[in-house]
């Protein structure tokens, strides 16, 4: 995946998903170290309001709809709770207002968890809350994957026959 290219092959996801793995190993092996000093209730709250907020209304409003499309709120609060970006700024506040404590690692092993062992990222829009296999990225990714081992990836094409950037997605 690169800016030209916004998308990921199986390989490439797996690659992605094996860092936040590392990410849930680290976070789970702090938490192991100081469990005595964790304040598990705070810890279990912090690990579940992620999806209490961010993905339960989803889900459920995603199972109820009879064609399975739901408003694009529901994204925005997956996205927003499931962000490093957010729960960073959860971690700094309550670190800064209350003070620092094990309990908060509670938030990274959830977010490193979704992504590094399900794999879940963020949601885009024009896909289905919950996964569906998306037949058009699967004819590409099928496009793009050797039937051979020794097939080479396909070279790029020249620069006069590459379509041109959009400079306001740059």
């Amino acid at each position: 995946m690169d800016h030209a290219n916004q998308f990921e092959t199986p390989t490439t996801f797996r690659l992605h998903r094996g860092e936040y793995l590392v990410g849930f190993l680290v976070s789970t092996g702090l938490i192991i170290a100081n469990a005595g000093d964790i304040d598990w209730v705070l810890a279990a709250v912090l690990f579940f309001y992620i999806d209490v907020i961010g993905y339960i209304p989803g889900a459920i409003a995603y199972h109820r709809s009879p064609d399975h499309r739901i408003h694009k709120g529901y994204y925005i609060a997956y996205n927003t709770m499931h962000s490093l970006l957010t729960q960073s700024a959860v971690v700094g506040l309550w670190i800064w207002l209350v003070k620092p404590e094990w309990a908060l690692l509670a938030i990274p092993f959830h977010l490193f968890g979704d992504r590094g062992i399900f794999g879940n990222f963020l949601k885009p829009f024009g896909l289905p809350f919950e996964p569906e296999p998306n037949p058009a990225f699967q004819r590409l990714i099928g496009s793009l994957t050797p039937t051979h081992k020794e097939d080479a990836p396909p070279a790029a094409l020249p620069r006069d026959q590459r379509v041109p950037r959009d400079p306001s997605h740059a």
